[in-house]
């Protein structure tokens, strides 16, 4: 990334969106949490009450909070966190040049002024939303999500008339924070919600639950800067967006990305693998299995939640059924995961999905994988995934 030597101290958007107010509303299990929503004004003439809509804008909307980026939001979650007995403390090392693409001093962007001791789980135990719902515990984020997604309207006496085709979801007529449990407890939606994110507003995923937006972001080859990056993330949540992707690359990311996260009211995801890379001097050959683990485990634990993982890539890659599927492309490379897909022959990315799997709920951290890549440019999207001969012996 292309950052100017001079430091200032960013400014980015605020205040609350047209004809709208920003309410909290109070949990039942939970007293002391509060939940966001937003309340649109209708016109005078329509006779009707405010219209009450999910608000994933965090306090950059609200009138009352004060904003200050290097001091980052507010660690609404870190109580919650802590009072469940089952993280500890320690000390994390020191960031070093490697972490930051080995960028000269002058282009580096300064690291986030306040430093947080990262936190991880103790025992050997997995510090995840699906342990805590499979063990029976409604969590704060369970309650949290659930007041969520009902947009603050109350139990009903009466059902609510539906029309129009399910498609085979069962979304009640009151979500309860019990019903968020057992959905997670099922494997049917997750929370994404890092332990070392604690100023994050819990959200849910889930087919029985509001469809949820994602934005991608990412630096620019023409210019970029710390402050540019934390508004485009700022932009992003106020239009709605439920989850934010990074998916810069280059010089800086390490430092860019703390001051995003340590800001952000949402989810943050990232590709490791792209910043891996530059760990290497961006020489895909050079990128091997003792560099990436290091990594990932530090991604986790600076608090970035969804982990955008190159295994898929990998299987569009490997030799088995690479040419048929690229054979069309403009490029044969898709991007960086393809590139170091291609110099492993799909070792490294498989490698790494199996460790990540081992070791990430550890850190409360969720792996995103898909079938986009394995589609020509050309053609239309598969319907079907293509196989990957033995790809069990990689994750087993």
């Amino acid at each position: 990334m292309n950052i100017a030597p001079h430091f200032d101290r960013p400014d980015v958007t605020t205040g609350p969106l047209p004809a709208s107010t920003k309410i909290f509303l109070p949990g039942d299990i939970h007293p002391d949490i509060r939940v966001p929503l937003r309340q649109i004004a209708l016109h005078p003439t329509s006779g009707e009450p405010p219209v009450t809509v999910y608000d994933s804008s965090g306090p950059y909307t609200d009138p009352l909070a004060t904003i200050t980026i290097d001091q980052g939001l507010a660690r609404r979650r870190l109580d919650w966190v802590r009072q469940r007995g089952d993280v500890e403390a320690y000390t994390g090392r020191d960031i070093r040049p490697e972490d930051n693409g080995f960028v000269s001093a002058d282009k580096l962007t300064p690291a986030f002024p306040v430093t947080h001791q990262p936190l991880r789980a103790t025992g050997g135990k997995a510090v995840t939303q699906l342990a805590y719902a499979r063990a029976g515990i409604i969590t704060p984020e369970m309650e949290y999500v659930a007041i969520r997604e009902n947009l603050g309207r109350k139990a009903m006496k009466e059902a609510l008339v539906r029309d129009g085709e399910s498609f085979g979801a069962a979304i009640p007529d009151h979500v309860t924070p019990e019903f968020v449990r057992q959905e997670i407890a099922s494997g049917r939606a997750i929370i994404p919600a890092n332990i070392n994110h604690p100023e994050l507003e819990p959200m849910i995923i889930g087919r029985n639950f509001l469809v949820k937006i994602n934005a991608n972001i990412g630096n620019s080859a023409v210019t970029s800067s710390m402050a540019e990056e934390v508004e485009k993330m700022v932009w992003a949540i106020r239009w709605g967006a439920d989850t934010v992707m990074d998916l810069s690359t280059g010089r800086n990311i390490h430092n860019i990305r703390d001051w995003i996260i340590r800001n952000s009211p949402v989810p943050i995801g990232t590709v490791p693998l792209y910043q891996a890379l530059e760990k290497v001097g961006g020489i895909a050959e050079d990128l091997t299995w003792e560099v990436y683990p290091r990594h990932a485990d530090r991604a986790g634990r600076a608090g970035r939640r969804l982990f955008h993982h190159p295994c898929r890539r990998a299987a569009a890659l490997h030799p088995a059924h690479r040419q048929p599927r690229h054979r069309h492309r403009l490029a044969r490379r898709l991007d960086h995961g393809q590139v170091v897909s291609a110099s492993s022959q799909g070792e490294l990315p498989l490698r790494a999905f199996r460790g990540d799997l081992r070791h990430l709920p550890r850190l409360r951290c969720l792996l995103l994988a898909g079938r986009r890549a394995c589609a020509p440019v050309r053609l239309p999207m598969p319907t079907t995934p293509p196989s990957l001969p033995n790809w069990r012996r990689w994750v087993s």
